[in-house]
């Protein structure tokens, strides 16, 4: 049986108090908020109040880190968003014309996604959806998870998906590596082995977050370790391996990129890493959202057009 007292709270219920807790909720700020919903502080704070009295909690309580739900507020989240997200669906026509529409997408990606992904992702969807607007955020200091939950992520391209069971994922690429040196290098127009490839000075890409540890076993089997000489960001690599005779690692699709923007070379290395391998995250109560479908399957095609793994 229902409490009597959740009934008559249900009944109650403004469907805008509902709209409220979500923006609050995401902006944790009750000025973000109202203006997120085109409201003035006060008629807000009078809305917050509203919220408030009915559900006889505080919901909300500031603190150092902004607006955050208490326990009453904790457990609503994921019903309210739930429960908006499915009516806004409903609402929305069931045909997505991507050439009308002037949705706005916000898609977190790594530095491989940055590097590699975007660009023919951004092609695709331009080609079929002129009026789209998307935002590319660097994944690296965000809590994906938290954003996906919240809804202020559509989809992440990262290495690898969250576990938890609410979240669907989809390989995208299973990229082996290659090695990047300058154009006239030594090394090129000869087989590489592994003894010359562990000599060579080498340069590693620090913010690329790439595993590297099967290589490097490998290596140490044969008694050989590589000769590290620099740690540099993927900004940097370009102009130090023009300039040097430094070899750096990287997957053959950054690789690739890397070569077009530079004069480097792309030389197979005489052992490989685990291979890299990205994946598309998104919440599943996005599963049928038919905005959200069309752009995942617009992320697969344009990552088709890189052409074989």
């Amino acid at each position: 049986m229902h409490d009597m007292n959740e009934e008559r709270t249900g009944a109650r219920l403004d469907l805008n108090l509902l709209l409220v807790f979500e923006a609050i909720l995401r902006e944790r700020s009750v000025t973000r908020a109202a203006a997120r919903l085109g409201l003035s502080q006060p008629a807000m704070s009078h809305a917050l109040n509203r919220l408030r009295h009915l559900l006889g909690d505080q919901v909300f309580v500031r603190t150092p880190q902004g607006m955050l739900p208490t326990p009453r507020g904790e457990r609503l989240a994921e019903p309210v968003r739930h429960a908006l997200l499915e009516l806004r669906t409903a609402l929305e026509t069931e045909h997505f014309a991507p050439e009308e529409t002037h949705h706005r997408f916000v898609v977190a990606v790594n530095n491989h996604a940055a590097i590699a992904l975007v660009g023919p992702i951004l092609q695709k969807v331009a080609a079929m959806a002129p009026h789209i607007r998307l935002r590319f955020v660097p994944s690296g200091t965000l809590d994906v998870a938290d954003l996906l939950d919240r809804a202020e992520l559509d989809l992440a391209l990262v290495a690898r998906p969250p576990a938890q069971a609410r979240f669907h994922a989809r390989e995208l690429i299973d990229n082996q590596f290659v090695g990047l040196v300058r154009r006239g290098h030594p090394v090129l127009g000869s087989r590489m082995d592994a003894a010359a490839f562990a000599a060579l000075p080498h340069l590693a890409i620090s913010s690329s977050g790439d595993d590297l540890s099967a290589m490097d076993a490998g290596l140490a089997e044969m008694g050989l370790e590589r000769a590290v000489r620099v740690e540099a960001p993927y900004l940097s690599i370009g102009a130090i391996l023009m300039q040097s005779d430094m070899i750096a690692v990287t997957a053959r699709h950054i690789g690739e990129e890397f070569r077009r923007a530079y004069a480097v070379q792309l030389v197979e290395l005489p052992v490989q890493p685990e291979p890299l391998r990205s994946h598309m995250v998104w919440h599943r109560r996005f599963d049928d959202h038919p905005a959200h479908r069309w752009l995942r399957e617009t992320v697969l095609f344009g990552v088709r057009e890189l052409g074989p793994r």
